[in-house]
C-alpha cells in the first residue's frame, strides 16, 4: 500500500547537501500536509559513526514517528541507511501513514543510495548497543556457499525434528538465514500495530530464498481453514480476538502449515527457517507471538482448537491416599 505522499523540494535539496557535505551525519524527516519535509539536520562531529549517535535521540519524540536518513558507510555510493522510527505510543493513524510511506521516501531520494532500510520502535535501538546488535545479526546472516547452505539446512532440519529446545537454540542462534522482502516486512509492521486485517500470510520463494508476502485479510477462527492454502506451506499470523478473564484480548498466533503433498525441499526450507524467522520477528520487528501452532492441513484449525489453546490450564488436585496397613494383603 502506498500513501500518495511526495517529497518536498526542500527535503530533496537537504538530502543532496547531505550527500555532498561530510559535516552532516544525517537528516530527520516528517510528514506534513501530505508531503515529506525536512525536520532536523544531524551534524557530524567525528568520522566515527557511533560518536555522532548521542546527538540523534534528542531530536526524536517518544510519541511521534519520524524518518531518519544516516550516512553509515563513508565514501560508498550506497552508504546511507533509511530508518523508519515508529514508537508504540504514536497515534494509530500516524503509524499507518508512516509505515505505508517509507518506500516512497527511499524511492524518491534514490534507491541506489541506500544499503539498508530499517524499522525501529524504540530509541534505544538507535543507540550504539542497538546498532551493534543489528550488525551482529547481519553478520550471522552473511551469504554461505551452496555446500555450506545445504549442510546448514540439513543440520537445522534435524535439530527441528529432535524437538529439543536447547538444541534448537544452539542451531539457529536467533538468526534469519534468508531474506525477508520489503513488502513482507512492511505488512508485518502494519500487522503488529493492528492494521491491515487480522490474518497475514507469508510464503518462502525457495528459488530466490526470500520470505514473501502472500496477502492480508480478515476472517474469524472458523474461516482460517478456507483462507490458508491447503496445497502449499505457509507462515501465517492470526490476531485471535476473544474474551478471557472478563476482558477482550487479541493475542497473535503463529500458524505454520505444511501440507503432506509439499515438496521435500519446501518442507526442509520451511522447517529450518522457522525458528530463526520467529526470533527475527521478535527482536527486529517487535511482533509478540502468544502461541505457535504447527499442523499439516489448515482444516485442523477451528475455533475450538484456538479456544483449547487459550483455555487456562486447571491443576488437577489429587486427594491424599492413606497408606495400606502393614500385614494385610
Amino acid at each position: 500500500m502506498q500513501s500518495g505522499i511526495t517529497v518536498s523540494k526542500e527535503l530533496q535539496d537537504a538530502f543532496n547537501h547531505l550527500v555532498s557535505n561530510p559535516s552532516q551525519r544525517g537528516i530527520i524527516v516528517t510528514i506534513s500536509s501530505e508531503t515529506l519535509i525536512l525536520q532536523h539536520v544531524l551534524p557530524s562531529k567525528s568520522t566515527d559513526f557511533f560518536t555522532d549517535l548521542p546527538a540523534l535521540t534528542p531530536l526524536l519524540s517518544a510519541t511521534a514517528a519520524s524518518y531518519i536518513v544516516l550516512r553509515r558507510y563513508p565514501n560508498a555510493p550506497d552508504g546511507y541507511v533509511a530508518i523508519t522510527y515508529i514508537p508504540d505510543t504514536a497515534p494509530v493513524r500516524q503509524k499507518m501513514l508512516f509505515a505505508s510511506t517509507r518506500l516512497t521516501l527511499v524511492r524518491e531520494l534514490g534507491t541506489e543510495r541506500f544499503r539498508e532500510s530499517l524499522l525501529v520502535t524504540e530509541m534505544k535501538e538507535l543507540e550504539k548497543q542497538g546498532w551493534e546488535k543489528h550488525d551482529a545479526h547481519g553478520a550471522m546472516s552473511a551469504p554461505l556457499t551452496e555446500e555450506e547452505e545445504n549442510l546448514k539446512g540439513i543440520k537445522e532440519a534435524e535439530a527441528e525434528a529432535k524437538g529439543g529446545t536447547e538444541g534448537r537454540r544452539l542451531e539457529t542462534g536467533g538468526k534469519l538465514s534468508i531474506a525477508t522482502s520489503t513488502e513482507a516486512r512492511e505488512a508485518l509492521g502494519m500487522f503488529r500495530v493492528g492494521e491491515g486485517g487480522n490474518l497475514l500470510q507469508l510464503n518462502i520463494n525457495v528459488k530466490d530464498e526470500t520470505i514473501e508476502l502472500v496477502g492480508s485479510s480478515s476472517t474469524d477462527a472458523d474461516g482460517l481453514a478456507s483462507a490458508i492454502s491447503d496445497t502449499e506451506p505457509r507462515y501465517s499470523f492470526f490476531r485471535y480476538t476473544h474474551h478471557a478473564e472478563g476482558s477482550e484480548q487479541s493475542p497473535i498466533v503463529f500458524i505454520y502449515t505444511c501440507p503432506s503433498g509439499s515438496k521435500i525441499k519446501e518442507r526442509m526450507v520451511y522447517a529450518s527457517t522457522k525458528l530463526g524467522f520467529l526470533a527475527a520477528m521478535s527482536s527486529d520487528m517487535g511482533v509478540d507471538i502468544a502461541k505457535r501452532l504447527e499442523i499439516s492441513s489448515p482444516s485442523e484449525i477451528t475455533a475450538s482448537t484456538l479456544e483449547d489453546e487459550f483455555r487456562p490450564k486447571q491443576e488437577q488436585k489429587q486427594g491424599f491416599s492413606k497408606p495400606k496397613r502393614p500385614g494385610k494383603r
